[in-house]
């Protein structure tokens, strides 16, 4: 056996569907309901400013309005190079009503990152930031196929100006840029035509992070975007108490769907906050009273540990989900210690448009007896998990293998790449690149990404074991294990760790901490004490910077 029957487990575990149809043909039908629904009701707020739905609907008329004046056709490219602002969902919803496709790039991203982006999406108008458009994308645009450049800036629908994030920010004004706002207000009043967007169409243009060569484009379809929104509100309970607030970044795929999909969806107010930063987002945990959000485990225990955090910050919040990196037992407790409330697990990639495994709302996860690892859930509704072995066969439960999943939020491919969509997708089913184990009950765990898995004298060792043993210290607060070259050995187990703050730990404590608990062949022979460790700006570790040092 090797893919388990889901209904016996739903039975025992919950009332959230095994299976259901789409409620929406499309992402922007959703998005109307939520206004027909609530049309008064909060769309986003923002530090001190908000926007309605009836608003946000008539401001999205404008600029889809606008955009088609100026030449956009249905299934051209919008790129989006911005914060999290309430500009960018305008942007999402504007481009979808022109019959464009949205394509999210990370405000990190540099000027050879961002025209690699721009050519191969073929983007045809660019909406960013006004202090970006200065640093990066002027030199970029002139080179693409650009035509259209709409900037705008994160003071821009707030009411106060806020120095932590804002201090020495003025607006800008380039040659060859249109004002986002002034070009929303120049079509203010007109209603674009009726677009007839289907399941099939592309959504989103989300790029892959490029750890195993260029980044691809996965193409997320509005069937995908539609599907994965029910289940952050069915199974997660996303948006159904209240607010979300956006703790990810919303160019990222857990952003996109797990804050502003599920947002006009449910509807519910969607709480931004320009960027990550614990006091900023503290401070809008107790001024916006969010009851869901999700996020990497990094940055939810950076909020715990921020000065001035109480349990108080986190009342309001009925449900807490972590995606993006993988969370050990210990942190899990840690959480729950700290806030009062559980963080639940979730699992998955760019290309399943957020999760494939769910754990659901008020389940604990289970944790692996011979991995140490917490469960990533079970298998969302309509969706089908194996475990293979290196050909592509079926492995029976409890084996380790590549984690393979098809189902309603798996893409059809990479935009413009059939190769590697043959290779990734093979008959529509990812291999994720990720080895995991699934036990009866259909809970999955995830072991680590073949790539970083250890030889160490022909015995295997993956990093995520000796990470969450690591974890179980109290003065750990993160930490990265990667192989190195040894001559006796192969390779041999050495790992870099950040110290949470007022702790103290010697590089000798950390590894006298793994030898009492682990096998010879899996601690670590050197600790590396780093004051942060090298992170994606949706949390994951960087292991590959990590190789070098």
């Amino acid at each position: 056996m090797s893919v388990y029957d889901k209904r016996p487990w739903l039975a025992r575990y919950g009332d959230q569907p095994a299976d259901y149809d789409l409620e929406f043909d499309d992402a922007l039908s959703m998005f109307r309901a939520g206004v027909q629904r609530d049309p008064d009701g909060d769309a986003l707020r923002y530090f001190d400013g908000t926007v309605v739905r009836r608003d946000l609907d008539a401001t999205t008329d404008a600029l889809a309005a606008g955009l088609l004046d100026a030449g956009l056709r249905r299934g051209d490219r919008v790129a989006v190079y911005l914060q999290n602002v309430p500009q960018f969902v305008l942007a999402v919803v504007g481009t979808w009503k022109a019959g464009g496709v949205v394509v999210p790039i990370n405000p990190m991203s540099r000027a050879r990152e961002l025209s690699y982006l721009l050519a191969d999406s073929g983007a045809a108008v660019l909406v960013c930031l006004e202090h970006l458009h200065d640093e990066v994308a002027r030199e970029v645009v002139p080179g693409t196929g650009v035509h259209l450049v709409l900037t705008t800036s994160g003071l821009d629908l707030q009411t106060r100006d806020d120095q932590r994030l804002f201090a020495g920010v003025t607006r800008q004004r380039h040659e060859g840029t249109t004002d986002l706002l002034g070009f929303v207000e120049r079509y203010r009043g007109r209603t674009p035509p009726p677009v007839d967007l289907g399941p099939d169409d592309v959504a989103f243009l989300t790029y892959t992070s490029g750890t195993t060569g260029v980044p691809k484009g996965a193409m997320n379809t509005h069937r995908n975007v539609v599907f994965t929104a029910q289940v952050y509100r069915d199974w997660m309970r996303a948006g159904r108490d209240g607010p979300v607030l956006a703790l990810a970044p919303l160019f990222h795929i857990t952003g996109l769907i797990g804050h502003v999909a599920v947002s006009l969806l449910a509807p519910a107010p969607l709480v931004l906050a320009y960027r990550y930063e614990p006091r900023v987002v503290l401070d809008a945990l107790l001024e916006h009273r969010p009851a869901f959000t999700i996020g990497a485990i990094t940055a939810l225990t950076g909020l715990v540990d921020a000065p001035g955090c109480t349990r108080d910050h986190f009342a309001s919040l009925t449900s807490v989900y972590s995606g993006g990196a993988a969370i050990s037992p210990a942190a899990e407790r840690r959480f729950l210690e700290a806030t009062g409330t559980r963080v639940h697990n979730a699992y998955g990639l760019t290309e399943t448009t957020s999760p494939m495994t769910v754990t659901p709302f008020g389940t604990p996860g289970p944790v692996d007896p011979a991995s140490g690892a917490l469960s990533v859930g079970v298998p969302a509704p309509n969706t089908v998990v194996r475990i293979q072995d290196d050909d592509g066969h079926d492995l029976p439960l409890g084996e380790v293998g590549e984690i393979v999943a098809e189902g309603p939020q798996v893409v059809p491919g990479y935009w413009g790449k059939p190769e590697q969509t043959a290779v990734d997708l093979p008959g529509g089913a990812l291999r994720s690149g990720d080895v995991g184990i699934m036990d009866p009950e259909g809970w999955v765990y995830i072991v680590d990404r073949k790539k970083d898995m250890i030889n160490a004298s022909g015995y295997k060792v993956w990093p995520r074991e000796v990470e969450d043993v690591l974890a179980e210290h109290p003065a750990v607060r993160e930490s990265a294990v990667i192989g190195v070259p040894d001559e006796r050995r192969g390779e041999t187990v050495k790992a870099f760790v950040s110290l949470r703050p007022g702790t103290s730990a010697t590089p000798e404590d950390l590894i006298a901490h793994c030898r009492e608990r682990m096998a010879a062949y899996k601690y670590p022979r050197s600790v590396v004490l780093l004051d942060e460790l090298p992170k994606t700006v949706t949390g994951k570790i960087l292991r590959r910077e990590l190789r070098g040092t």
